[in-house]
């Protein structure tokens, strides 16, 4: 929502380094002192006769008295990641889960296995897990303390005891699918603006990731097309004498724009890519908080209807009505909440990276 009409037009009271250029935003407040800490590292390749699969390292180290001890080290493969997710959005219908990496990678990016992959995918692993490790009620979550300290035979063996909130509510969700379908009636006004809020945010987000994603590409051809333009005008001086000197010259020009460019690409693919994406998966996340919401309050208003039709058993569907009440009322103080929560994570997150693209944005043309 920021003009940008100020900064539009170069003047000179506008910072000359680049350095100085961070020194204009005022950033939050350190959070509190953390008392879980949790790494994901040393990738590991497994190859069986069903499956070829990696494995991370998750290394865990906590003051908190419900754990058994201060640290904890096991092996999780991207399998049991997706399972940890799907507890908690069965757990937390309406809290605001981190994404996941996707499963696969898209087509022409990199190759899967690849040193490159598994390093994406390996901080996004890490972000996920302290992402929920941040958050005030994830992080009390027994599924997710289960994950960081289960070995692999008590985690296999946990996820077999029987089936999860979500299934069990299947049948009950899909009764009330068609009534939510057709918009839900009684939802509040605050649910309707963030509907809102959220198509918008995930179209303007998706532009971005797109066009991120072709300066990218740019940038990278340009770089091949520099690597292959510096020896040429060093082949070229050798065979023009008087010119020598100016063409060594431009070789090193070229060398040194090649350098610059290189780190450049680094800072896109390390620092802007990455957040544009997250936030586009957690616009899906979000859409979906939303419709699960919906559904709650769906199941609630199919049911004062019922009421109001039926003249036997109103006593069952007061006690019914009370209880759905009750349900709808903190699933809508649950996404209060994190909605809260996450919107100023998210505005911390964006200003921090274009401020981040802009600073070295400067370095590079500078250099």
């Amino acid at each position: 929502d920021t003009s940008l009409s100020e900064v539009n037009s170069f003047s000179p009271s506008m910072p000359i380094s680049p350095s100085s250029m961070i020194n204009q935003y005022k950033f939050e407040d350190e959070p509190e002192l953390r008392d879980l800490f949790i790494t994901v590292d040393d990738p590991e390749s497994h190859i069986t006769a069903i499956e070829t699969f990696i494995t991370y390292r998750v290394v865990t180290k906590t003051s908190r008295g419900e754990f058994d001890s201060s640290e904890y080290e096991v092996r999780r493969r991207y399998q049991d990641f997706l399972w940890l997710k799907s507890k908690l959005e069965e757990a937390h219908p309406t809290l605001i889960i981190p994404p996941l990496p996707e499963k696969f990678i898209m087509k022409g990016m990199v190759e899967r296995f690849s040193d490159e992959f598994i390093e994406t995918r390996r901080k996004a692993l890490h972000k996920f897990l302290n992402r929920i490790a941040d958050h005030p009620t994830l992080t009390f979550n027994e599924d997710f303390k289960i994950f960081l300290t289960a070995q692999a035979w008590e985690l296999s063996s946990h996820k077999k005891q029987g089936p999860g909130l979500l299934s069990r509510m299947g049948q009950t969700v899909r009764a009330v699918a068609s009534s939510v379908r057709g918009g839900v009636k009684n939802r509040p006004e605050m649910f309707t603006e963030m509907n809102n809020y959220m198509e918008t945010f995930s179209q303007k987000i998706n532009v971005l990731d797109k066009i991120a994603h072709r300066i990218y590409k740019e940038e990278r051809e340009y770089f091949n097309e520099m690597k292959e333009y510096g020896p040429i005008h060093t082949l070229w001086s050798a065979s023009e004498e008087d010119i020598a000197d100016s063409l060594k010259g431009v070789a090193c020009c070229i060398d040194k724009c090649c350098k610059a460019t290189e780190k450049r690409m680094a800072g896109l693919s390390e620092n802007l890519l990455p957040i544009l994406h997250e936030y586009v998966l957690y616009s899906e996340i979000l859409m979906g908080v939303l419709k699960r919401r919906d559904q709650i309050q769906g199941e609630l208003d199919s049911k004062v209807d019922a009421l109001a039709n039926k003249k036997t058993e109103k006593d069952l569907f007061s006690e019914e009505i009370g209880k759905l009440e009750d349900k709808v009322e903190c699933a809508n103080n649950a996404l209060k909440a994190d909605w809260d929560r996450w919107k100023q994570n998210m505005q911390c997150d964006m200003r921090s990276t274009f401020t981040n693209v802009a600073e070295n944005n400067l370095r590079y043309y500078e250099e």
